[in-house]
């Protein structure tokens, strides 16, 4: 589908090129826009020259230029995935080296996707009308597509190969132009007079199915009483009883690009297997025995020669994943250094009632909207970490023994540019314990941003909360809040004295980061059947 639109666009602006008028000249602001589409790209008056030529084709007004920017980054993400897929010809028994150029063509994919999405979809939007849930699409996967090329170039970290150079040059240019997008995007905004409002129309693009019965709380009681079993469309028992006997399996027979939910019951077990829900497998519902009863292990870890991107025993990016019931689990041990539980980069996608273990990396929100509820998390270092848009709500976060010299540090949050990267964790409603000392976050990215709001902190949470990175990046830079937490570990005297940190006293304030606010929340999850709070608690 990506390659067509491709195409289309490059037909199109080839064929109509003779047609346009040669003493056409774009307007003081129009200039502006433009120049900012192309802002520090390698070849800018290859860029400017591909723009203004696509622009002049549209309807007039500002729009048609952020529409002409995105089909020019399509076309750089298109030839960007068949440079670096060139590059594997020169790989020289290098496995973590091969292991990186793999992921990385497969995140490069990813932005292709979340461009495409976001193509078909600023043509919906009324620059008259700003439609909150569409800009808040919008923002979201493009922000997902910028984490994915500082993930691809990650993977070569310590890889002792010749291809780091190489790829970074490859994906440099597409990532300057998806910023600039953003960048152009939030200069729009500011542009329309009209403030963004909520609808009852729901999230474009994506055609949420309706509200499934079987997560209602009424449902749940009839089949407690009658003993009846979950109506799935696909079940998977290790004994054979199902289906299948592999997850795998079964996840690999749901149909593509579905519509509807589809709903896959994983019976009692330990489940030792990598499981990966791709992209086209869209509106996969996992529904366990519960947390205690259904796991699905691994046990791949950095230590043992995997990317931390691959090294998760469960990774979903098909948009509308729900997992209730059921543990994601990393047995690699804290020896195993980074080691993943649980990758998600599914948009809109809720986890409910799921333990999620692991130590160092235990949970990798790498990108998109993400709600996890009735949750337990486990784990050591930066053990909820990434570049993802997610609300925590209402979930158990612990901390496990470390290493000796090893410190708990809860998140890791990886937002990376102030202005345009729409990304960051918020925690309401939580349980923070651990036997032993424990920070709320560390900056690994220079504009980290995570709020703490209405949680229980432990007594072990240290008087400081807040840890600096190695390097001391960020300390000026990041957004570090906390609002109305209670417990022990939630006295502020000692809290760290950064120009980032923040005391939220401020109601308005802290209502931006709730499941509303934060992640559009409203206009998905009912669709779900998940319980959550919309707002603030009280």
């Amino acid at each position: 589908m990506a390659s067509k639109i491709v195409a289309t666009l490059t037909i199109f602006i080839v064929i109509s090129l003779p047609l346009i008028k040669a003493q056409w000249q774009p307007n003081a602001f129009e200039a502006s826009l433009l120049d900012q589409a192309c802002f520090n790209t390698e070849n800018r008056a290859a860029c400017l020259s591909r723009i203004s030529a696509a622009y002049r084709q549209g309807a007039g007004g500002p729009m048609p230029i952020l529409n002409a920017a995105i089909g020019g980054a399509l076309e750089e993400a298109s030839k960007t995935i068949e440079n670096v897929s060139n590059l594997q010809s020169a790989l020289e028994n290098n496995v973590r080296e091969e292991m990186a150029v793999r992921d990385c063509i497969e995140l490069l994919n990813y932005t292709l996707d979340e461009l495409r999405w976001s193509f078909e979809l600023i043509e919906k939007i009324d620059p008259a009308v700003a439609n909150l849930h569409r800009e808040e699409s919008f923002r979201s996967w493009l922000s997902a597509a910028l984490s994915n090329q500082e993930t691809c170039l990650e993977g070569f970290d310590r890889t002792h190969g010749h291809l780091h150079v190489p790829v970074e040059r490859e994906v440099r240019q597409l990532t300057q132009l998806v910023s600039n997008i953003l960048a152009l995007h939030k200069r729009l905004r500011r542009i329309i007079s009209h403030p963004p409002h909520e609808s009852n129309t729901g999230i474009a693009t994506f055609d949420l199915p309706p509200k499934p019965t079987w997560l209602t709380k009424d449902y749940e009681e009839q089949m407690h009483e009658s003993g009846h079993a979950i109506h799935a469309d696909a079940v998977v028992a290790l004994d054979g009883t199902g289906q299948f006997r592999s997850i795998t399996e079964a996840i690999n027979s749901a149909p593509n690009n579905s519509t509807r939910r589809y709903v896959i019951y994983v019976k009692e077990g330990e489940y030792v297997e990598q499981v990966e829900v791709t992209r086209k497998k869209t509106n996969i519902v996992l529904i366990g025995d519960g947390m205690d009863k259904t796991v699905i292990s691994g046990s791949r870890s950095h230590a043992s020669g995997w990317t931390t991107f691959r090294s998760a025993t469960f990774a979903v990016s098909g948009s509308g994943f729900i997992a209730r019931d059921i543990t994601f689990r990393n047995t690699a041990g804290p020896e195993g250094s980074q080691a993943v539980a649980l990758r998600v980069d599914s948009d809109c996608s809720v986890f409910y009632r799921c333990s999620i273990e692991g130590y160092q990396d235990t949970l990798y929100a790498h990108s998109l909207r993400q709600f996890y509820r009735d949750c337990n998390i486990y784990g050591t270092v930066d053990f909820i970490f990434g570049s993802g848009l997610i609300v925590v709500q209402h979930c158990n976060i612990s901390g496990r023994t470390p290493l000796p010299k090893q410190v708990i540090t809860i998140t890791a949050q990886s937002r990376n540019n102030k202005s345009v990267d729409h990304s960051g964790f918020s925690f309401q409603d939580c349980f923070i314990d651990s036997t032993y000392p424990t920070y709320l976050g560390r900056p690994w990215k220079p504009y980290s941003r995570v709020v703490f709001m209405q949680s229980y902190l432990g007594p072990k949470v240290e008087p400081a909360g807040w840890l600096e990175w190695p390097e001391n990046s960020g300390n000026d830079t990041v957004f570090y809040g906390e609002y109305m937490n209670h417990g022990p570990g939630a006295e502020l005297s000692g809290r760290v004295k950064w120009p980032g940190y923040h005391i939220i006293r401020d109601q308005k304030m802290a209502s931006l980061f709730t499941v509303r606010r934060f992640i559009d929340g409203k206009s998905w999850l009912p669709s779900t059947g998940v319980t959550f709070m919309a707002d603030l608690d009280g």
